[in-house]
């Protein structure tokens, strides 16, 4: 029965290559031009970790032991299947089996990828020992975070605890088989050297792959920043990646935002203008739009649109943060009904910030040509002829919207994931671009359908004042106005073009995030 690879280590403790395996990685009975290796016992060295029978092992940072350059050479050899100094696929392939590991080509690809840094197609032992200790540091914070009982181990009830902060529902037996596939002494629970043996030549680390690869509010963006924030791993927070990724989510919003601007500009038009009187089509719309100022008119509006992800961004960050620490919750990942909350909280800080933003997104894309120079001019002309007030018109019903928004959006993305892990996500939490996109869309389009009407509202109270002799209403007046004029469908006018804008803006910002990612050297995987 071939070696499992943590015998192995415990082999390397004691200076021992186990007799059906030679440093080239030949297993018993295959022809060799060298003798063939027999066990070679060394004497102990003072600080070995079994130098002393009565003394407790205690682990390194790699393998258990103190002498790592050693035992990791043992290793490197092992895997080395044909000696040529270097390990690819092939090697770990036939290297794993002999070893007791088994391992997909897929997962064994991601080993050479993320451990090969000078691009030759495999690992020589520099870049082998790089990728082991790089990948424990990884795989001791997953341990910690899942051991929520602080005692150095991980039961049955700490791994489901884990994934329901996820939003993963699974069964006490499913959880069990993940237990036992890694429990070797049959204690029904999982220490760190037991983790580390199974997950150590295993690019996957389970838990956190989830939070990794399924990342939503930071990757797509669809004109509106009411999503809950994505969450991030203890890794991603400690090596600054977090911020890179809001980086590349933010350039990723401007791109799309401005590629679907003409949309955005023709919803809002619709949203004020359209009524049984003046039924506006998009055809229609656009024709008008451009008669009156030009093709360059189709982007008002949308410098403004561009400049407050930023700062809207990285206020909802840091208030989402805040509020997870109010919460109380000490774990990494908070789960659904708290992220709820603590996201819609931080929608709320992040708009209320930046509201009078979106009152100048909304004026300046319902100008006339001429009528403001730029941003500064329509807020300084805004301020004069109106007052503070003016800024803050539609804040209620922009407010009450983000509940019905963040709140569908958020399960029908967590039910199509959790459905999507339980079925197919077998070697990897990697739902790749279709799924992920897909599940993005559909989640995006239930949230805004759900507060559709509160956002015509919105947009109608901030554009009150641009319409000549009009009521200057309350939001439930507006309501009421509304569906008795036009009945409860002119509650949704606009919806035409900002569904049509969904699929092209969560794409685009799909395509520029992952680009973006690999410019600011975002490792997520």
């Amino acid at each position: 029965m071939p070696p499992l690879l943590s015998d192995v280590i415990c082999q390397c403790r004691s200076g021992e290559i186990h007799p059906g395996i030679d440093p080239g990685g030949r297993a018993e009975g295959e022809p060799s031009s060298a003798p063939p290796s027999k066990a070679v016992p060394r004497q102990p060295v003072d600080g070995d970790c079994h130098a002393d029978p009565g003394q407790s092992a205690h682990p390194c940072d790699i393998c258990g032991g103190p002498e790592q350059e050693h035992r990791l050479k043992v290793l490197f050899q092992v895997l080395d299947v044909n000696g040529d100094g270097g390990i690819c696929v092939n090697d770990l392939t036939i290297g794993l089996k002999k070893l007791g590991v088994h391992r997909t080509e897929h997962e064994l690809m991601k080993i050479v990828k993320a451990g090969d840094k000078d691009l030759d197609g495999q690992l020589d032992f520099e870049e082998f020992v790089h990728y082991l200790r790089d990948h424990e540091k990884k795989l001791r914070l997953v341990f910690k975070s899942l051991d929520k009982k602080n005692d150095g181990r991980i039961d049955l009830q700490e791994i489901m605890q884990s994934l329901r902060d996820l939003g993963v529902n699974i069964s006490e037996e499913q959880a069990e088989k993940i237990l036992k596939s890694m429990d070797k002494n049959g204690t029904m629970t999982i220490d760190w050297s037991e983790w580390r043996d199974y997950h150590l030549l295993h690019p996957a680390c389970n838990i956190p792959e989830i939070i990794l690869y399924w990342k939503h509010s930071t990757i797509f963006d669809v004109g509106e920043s009411l999503l809950v924030p994505d969450e991030f791993t203890a890794e991603e927070k400690k090596t600054g990646m977090w911020w890179r990724h809001l980086v590349a989510g933010g350039g990723a919003g401007a791109v799309s935002r401005t590629c679907t601007a003409p949309l955005d500009r023709l919803k809002v038009l619709m949203q004020v203008h359209a009524s049984k009187s003046n039924n506006m089509h998009i055809t229609g719309g656009f024709v008008q739009m451009i008669r009156e100022g030009g093709v360059r008119s189709l982007w008002r509006g949308n410098g403004i649109n561009v400049i407050k992800i930023a700062p809207e961004s990285a206020i909802k960050f840091m208030a989402y943060e805040q509020m997870k620490r109010l919460i109380g919750s000490n774990q990494e990942t908070l789960g659904i009904g708290e992220r709820l909350v603590a996201g819609s909280l931080a929608g709320v800080t992040a708009q209320s910030s930046i509201y009078p933003m979106e009152v100048l997104k909304t004026r300046l894309a319902l100008r006339k040509t001429g009528q403001y120079s730029g941003i500064l001019d329509c807020a300084k002309h805004i301020f004069q002829k109106e007052g503070v007030a003016a800024f803050y018109k539609g804040y209620v019903p922009n407010m009450l919207g983000i509940i019905p928004y963040a709140g569908i959006d958020l399960a029908v993305y967590e039910t199509l994931k959790n459905s999507w892990l339980q079925r197919y996500a077998t070697d990897s939490a990697d739902p790749g671009v279709f799924v992920l996109l897909a599940c993005g869309t559909t989640s995006s389009t239930c949230g805004q359908l759900a507060s559709y009407p509160l956002a015509l509202v919105r947009t109608r109270m901030q554009a009150q004042a641009t319409l000549e002799g009009g009521p200057q209403m309350t939001m439930t007046a507006l309501f009421r106005h509304i569906i008795r004029t036009e009945g409860p469908m002119g509650l949704y006018r606009g919806l035409a073009p900002n569904f049509m804008k969904v699929i092209p803006s969560v794409s685009i910002s799909y395509v520029v995030y992952e680009h973006l990612k690999i410019t600011l050297g975002v490792q997520s995987k």
